[in-house]
């Protein structure tokens, strides 16, 4: 291990940040010291626990109002979320959907809910996303348009979308992505699943794409237990997202008419009211999620090998997850920090092992996965929750 960095000066550094004195630091924990209790005690004692009540309305009120986004409809997790996105943007059986291979393994399964092809892509070394110079000259070299849509020359697949995904809630490099799908015919959609608070250029991640969606899993920077959304700034769209998650059920008084295959993806409102009181704090979460960011930066510059990775300079990040990157020089030791890291009770994460790796998606097509591929060996998950450095709540 001392060939590569001296672990145990780079885990003392890390640990000097976590202003508390637990055997065990997890990597995210959230944080309940809101009105979820009361929010949550009132779904119980009316009995409005599903997918119809107050906090619903109310939750998806307060995204909008935050993000700026014309309207959000909420559904049961980040998953469920893409999969209508993509349903909605008009993605079929065969299509092809450029998706990073640096992501979770949402963004490429949710592709094959449609019964569509992944297509992986590179990521940038300054934003961890996708790479829209590299994937403007990868299409120069593999696609075509004909009549309206983008072709892949190779496999005569349609390319009809691309899902840029905000990794650990850093913003990609929204306008020149944007106008690369503009000019093939690729629709964009946004997943913001780790970005909410995150912005682009002053203005909040989600209003780039056709559609975008946030998550709000146990992990995320506010929680419903499981949830999620879809954004859009077209109001046909927002329409159809909320008829089909909602079974394509026909308004009447009494009988149970459906006009279409839908799907039962709302959110329960027991989850919602979860969801509104953590809203209620986010400002103060990413307050809390910079404020560590810059004390995590400050004990790495005590060491050598490792940095914090920083936002990029177009873009205020929500810090989700803080990640340390290794120097070329030393990332050979990714694997021997992770376990004495994990072994002293100080929770780590590599990086999602590449999509392009896995066996249901070894397959699919490719561009030059070289950056994202030296990505993986260089990145590591450091603990993360919104009370640690100090800022206990």
């Amino acid at each position: 291990m001392n060939n590569y960095v001296d672990i145990q000066t780079l885990v003392n550094q890390l640990k000097s940040v976590v202003a508390i004195d637990n055997d065990f630091i997890a990597l995210h924990e959230p944080s309940f010291q809101g009105n979820e209790w009361t929010y949550v005690k009132d779904c119980l004692d009316t009995g409005w626990v599903s997918s119809v009540g107050k906090y619903v309305d109310q939750f998806e009120d307060m995204l909008r109002d935050y993000t700026g986004i014309k309207h959000a409809v909420a559904v049961v997790n980040g998953t469920a979320a893409l999969h209508i996105s993509l349903m909605l943007t008009g993605v079929e059986q065969g299509d092809e959907v450029l998706v990073p291979t640096l992501t979770f393994i949402a963004t490429a399964n949710a592709v094959s809910y449609c019964g569509a092809v992944p297509h992986f892509v590179d990521s940038s070394e300054l934003t961890l996303g996708m790479d829209p110079i590299k994937l403007q000259q990868y299409l120069q070299e593999i696609a075509e348009v004909r009549d309206g849509f983008c072709y892949n020359k190779f496999s005569g697949r349609r390319i009809k979308a691309a899902i840029p995904m905000h990794t650990f809630g850093h913003p990609v490099d929204l306008d020149p992505l944007l106008e690369v799908c503009q000019r093939y015919h690729i629709d964009l959609i946004e997943d913001a699943a780790e970005s909410l608070g995150s912005y682009y250029k002053g203005k909040h991640t989600g209003n780039w794409g056709k559609l975008s969606t946030l998550s709000f899993n146990g992990n995320k920077i506010v929680t419903t237990g499981g949830g999620g959304a879809i954004l859009t700034n077209d109001d046909e769209l927002a329409r159809l997202a909320k008829h089909i998650t909602t079974t394509a059920k026909v308004k009447h008084t009494w009988a149970f008419l459906h006009d279409q295959v839908g799907f039962n993806y709302r959110l329960p409102n027991i989850n919602a009211a979860l969801g509104c009181a953590q809203l209620e704090r986010l400002p103060q979460f990413i307050r809390n999620k910079r404020s560590l960011a810059v004390m995590y930066q400050a004990a790495l510059s005590k060491t050598d090998g490792a940095r914090l990775f920083l936002e990029p300079s177009f873009a205020e990040s929500n810090y989700w997850l803080q990640t340390i990157i290794l120097d070329d020089t030393y990332m050979g030791a990714r694997d021997d920090i992770l376990n004495f890291t994990n072994e002293q009770g100080f929770m780590t994460r590599p990086v999602w092992t590449l999509m392009h790796r896995l066996a249901m998606y070894e397959n699919c097509p490719k561009m030059d996965l070289s950056i994202a591929e030296r990505l993986e060996r260089k990145l590591i998950n450091v603990p993360s929750s919104p009370f640690l450095g100090g800022n206990h709540e």
